[in-house]
């Protein structure tokens, strides 16, 4: 490896930790704003973990930067009610830290005068909804609006009509081969004459100027077809007799299903790559698609933990879909600095890695288990249900919902996060994913 690169990998490492860090100070400053605005005493307001790097006291919080770029967190008064001996305890947004402040029993904070009518637990559900919500509701923002820029502003690498090479023969696109055999049938877009850089504008006497319409009509059709292209600035008409073929079958979205084929019309041909910018609709669409890719992600992981489990500690190929934690992104964002393309390219997949990692702070943060903001949403919205049941049936009010009765439940899924960061962060690696 020489030094150019060595360099531009920690460049891209670099950009990426800054990129992480800033996220984690976003979600925080949801927190914290909320929080403040609702009138909960909040003591702390820390990007990272370990030691203490620079702090400076504002008001009543104090603001810093930790060692170790792995989190963040705010403490809030009382965000738990009081236990059996009446005190309170200053709690974190941070699921990591919480859990160490619930195994040390010592480490509290006693009231301040004042903070009677300031702390997070006396406030009304929704309110408490709002201040656990902000936190994740940061990184949606940062990745819809990542994203949307991007999109709109640089693009996507997308089929085009034009003809970038031409297959000499039918070859089944499940056979895993591409050299022709003597059995191999000549390809319809040989036998018609198609030459690359011909850009196809017409399928049977039909306008065509998008690839996925394109593609459609040519899986449709078997049998004589005419094909128009512009070749040397002109229109010429080619005729073509397209035959069935095993190729990969389309989704929902358009995009090929690796693994899956279907009989269809066969042409023959690869059409070009270029970058185009979305519109506003169209970017709107694809951020829907990749929200949607990320629930099925994470209804997925535990399905993925055996591969996982065979990259980390045996000769188990790395899925490109496998799940990747801190140092596997950051090893991508070093990766991407390497890569032979243009710099706006690779800005561009910076942009979109970042996008990529808040979607997933979102989506992850909001499953409703303790130590996660989405149980404390959770217990928030049992609260209110549990009271307004209470008001309706004229039963004595029940009071808070003290979630710290769930710590138990939180230690369990604690420590299930833990072994599972641990073996990807073991995979990341020994295994990483890679780019190509």
């Amino acid at each position: 490896m020489s030094m150019t690169t060595i360099l531009l990998t920690i460049l891209g490492i670099a950009v990426f930790v800054f990129g992480l860090l800033f996220s984690i100070a976003w979600h925080e400053l949801g927190h914290l704003s909320t929080a403040k605005l609702f009138g909960v005493r909040v003591p702390q307001y820390m990007v990272g973990f370990g030691p203490t790097i620079w702090s400076r006291k504002r008001g009543d919080t104090e603001y810093g930067i930790k060692a170790i770029p792995a989190g963040g967190y705010i403490r809030m008064i009382g965000m738990f009610p009081p236990g059996a001996d009446g005190r309170l305890e200053a709690r974190s947004t941070s699921p990591w830290r919480g859990m160490i402040e619930d195994a040390r029993s010592a480490a509290f904070e006693e009231l301040e005068p004042g903070d009677e009518k300031r702390l997070f637990y006396t406030r009304k559900p929704w309110k408490r909804v709002i201040v656990m919500f902000a936190g994740p509701f940061m990184n949606l923002v940062l990745a819809v609006a990542i994203f949307l820029g991007v999109s709109m502003a640089f693009g996507f690498q997308t089929n085009t009509t034009e003809v970038a090479g031409v297959q000499q023969c039918v070859i089944p696109q499940s056979a895993g081969r591409d050299t022709c055999e003597k059995s191999d049938a000549v390809s319809p877009a040989q036998a018609a004459g198609l030459k690359e850089g011909d850009k196809i504008v017409a399928f049977d006497g039909e306008r065509i100027d998008e690839w996925s319409t394109l593609s459609d009509r040519i899986r449709d059709t078997i049998g004589p077809a005419t094909i128009t292209v512009v070749r040397d600035g002109r229109e010429k008409t080619l005729h073509a007799v397209l035959l069935k073929n095993a190729v990969m079958k389309k989704d929902s979205h358009g995009e090929a299903v690796a693994g899956k084929y279907v009989t269809a019309g066969y042409l023959g041909f690869e059409a070009n790559r270029e970058i185009v910018p979305l519109s506003f609709g169209d970017s709107v669409v694809r951020m829907g698609d990749m929200i949607e890719n990320g629930v099925d992600s994470i209804v997925a992981l535990p399905s993925k933990i055996p591969a996982l489990w065979d990259a980390a500690f045996s000769d188990g190929e790395r899925a490109a879909d496998s799940p990747v934690g801190v140092v596997g992104a950051a090893r991508i964002g070093g990766e991407v600095m390497t890569l032979d393309v243009p710099a706006q390219s690779q800005l561009a997949m910076m942009l979109f890695l970042l996008a990529g990692f808040n979607l997933s702070l979102f989506l992850f943060n909001m499953l409703p288990l303790l130590p996660l903001d989405g149980g404390h949403i959770a217990g928030a919205l049992w609260e209110a249900l549990r009271r307004n049941a209470a008001r309706i049936f004229k039963r004595p009010d029940p009071g808070p919902f003290d979630v710290a009765k769930l710590m138990p439940v939180a230690y369990v899924v604690a420590g299930v996060f833990i072994c599972f960061t641990l073996l990807v962060l073991v995979a990341d690696v020994v295994n990483p994913v890679k780019i190509t």
